[in-house]
């Protein structure tokens, strides 16, 4: 039995406007009318990876196979920053406006900047250092090793800029404000559009970059985001403010406990892709990781989407968690799940039924073709349940509690790789390999929904 109790009606004088509305107004028109701008923001921010594979895929087959092999690490930034670092910001700022703590969640954001401008540095210096046996050990050889380090190596020079950008966008959409984050990042990924093909390819005075320009362009997108996201919070616009203040280990421990252990969640995703993907260049060449990486690139857009719904749930979940309103916490993630599921799933089998529409916007080589289209209609149909279990990770990094989230997460971990290699290795299929993913994700999915509907939440350590 969950200890679900009666939501409270008194609310205490320090909360605004804002967050009153994230306690009282119904739950579905306000998770939609949160949701939009957060999505349309991530669509953009994964449009910026599209907006290049689809340039760089003009360079020839090694640069978009060595794209494949540095996909894996650039989204695991992505998503520790902003999913599982950036949860636990949005998290600590929601909970302490629920529960009418204004100057603790003015506290948290010198705290956030500093945490994720260490652990940016940190990726940095292991990628530069490290990329090299990295890449050749999810299979790079040759031209697409060469490109893959063009490409990452001036990414990772700048990925401090990512960190600090969704830093500042988590703090923000802690406090239920989606539209400014949004707007600033879609301008961003307009002006990437002329951008990226600028610097690859050169134009007048510019001078042709390569590969090497992609991730130039990128870098200066975190940059310029970075830059408008830290006016807006030091302008005094958003609900919590920047303050000098003495540091408190209370608080960097309240981002780190929720951000640390979403980060393995982030990582047991990126790690089985990047595995998958070394298994799929050794079992084939190098148009199979092409097509691979291809179509697992789809699989990634999902994240960003449902984060888009995920960043509201971690505000609303945590806002009523904070205020002791842990019924109604519970019905915005039951809500926010079936949404998720809805959409991803229509994604899914969108790309299981048409693969070529979505393979053929990046390569017109047969074998890649061929492997990504195995790949999407294996897969594709599960994308519902990846969706599921991804939004009700959200939701419980807004409560505070990701046990079961990591649990799911290296269940999938394992039945991917340890059952994906061993059906690889009894068949030499690389079709027995993608059902083993697609299982995964259908276990991952359903065992979050049994444990957020359980009632696991609410129950005391041990």
């Amino acid at each position: 039995m969950s200890a679900v109790h009666a939501p409270t009606t008194a609310m205490p004088p320090a909360h605004s406007a804002r967050t009153l509305r994230l306690l009282q107004d119904p739950v579905l028109p306000m998770l939609l009318r949160m949701a939009w701008p957060n999505i349309l923001i991530m669509l953009a921010q994964s449009a910026t990876g599209l907006i290049e594979t689809w340039w760089i895929s003009r360079l020839g087959t090694d640069a978009l196979a060595g794209m494949a092999l540095v996909f894996p690490p650039v989204m695991l930034m992505q998503m520790i920053s902003a999913g599982a670092m950036g949860g636990g910001i949005s998290s600590a700022v929601a909970r302490a406006l629920g529960a009418g703590r204004r100057i603790e969640a003015d506290a948290v954001v010198l705290h956030a900047i500093l945490i994720n401008l260490a652990l940016g540095l940190f990726f940095s210096v292991v990628m530069l250092a490290f990329g090299r046996p990295i890449y050749q050990a999810l299979g790079g050889t040759g031209g697409e090793l060469e490109a893959a380090l063009a490409y990452s190596d001036v990414v990772f020079a700048g990925t401090a800029l990512l960190w600090i950008m969704n830093g500042l966008a988590s703090i923000i959409r802690g406090t239920g404000n989606m539209l400014v984050p949004a707007l600033v990042i879609c301008v961003g990924v307009a002006l990437l559009v002329p951008l990226s093909p600028l610097l690859i390819f050169g134009y007048g005075p510019v001078p042709a970059l390569g590969i090497a320009g992609g991730g130039a362009a990128l870098v200066l997108f975190y940059l310029g985001g970075a830059l408008v996201l830290g006016w807006y919070i030091l302008s005094g616009r958003n609900v919590v403010r920047f303050a000098w203040i003495r540091l408190r280990w209370a608080i960097f421990a309240d981002i780190l406990r929720i951000g640390a252990v979403g980060s393995i969640t982030s990582l047991f995703t990126n790690v089985t892709i990047a595995l998958s993907t070394a298994m799929v260049a050794a079992h084939a060449g190098v148009d199979a990781v092409a097509g691979f990486g291809t179509g697992a690139r789809l699989e990634y857009l999902l994240i960003p989407l449902v984060f888009g719904l995920g960043a509201p749930l971690v505000a609303l979940v945590g806002t009523n968690i904070g205020a002791d309103q842990p019924g109604r916490a519970m019905r915005v993630a039951m809500i926010g799940g079936g949404i998720a599921f809805a959409m991803t799933e229509a994604i899914g089998l969108a790309a299981a039924l048409w693969p070529a529409a979505w393979l053929g916007l990046f390569t017109t080589a047969p074998g890649a073709i061929e492997t990504g289209s195995q790949y999407l209609r294996y897969v594709g149909p599960t994308y519902g349940f990846f969706g599921l279990g991804l939004a009700l990770y959200f939701a419980s990094q807004g409560a505070g509690r990701l046990l079961w989230p990591v649990t799911a997460g290296f269940v999938r971990f394992a039945i991917a790789l340890g059952g994906g290699w061993l059906v690889l290795r009894l068949s030499g299929s690389l079709q027995a390999l993608f059902a083993a993913l697609g299982l995964a994700l259908v276990v991952y999915g359903m065992m979050l929904l049994a444990a957020v509907r359980s009632g696991a939440w609410f129950r005391k350590p041990g």
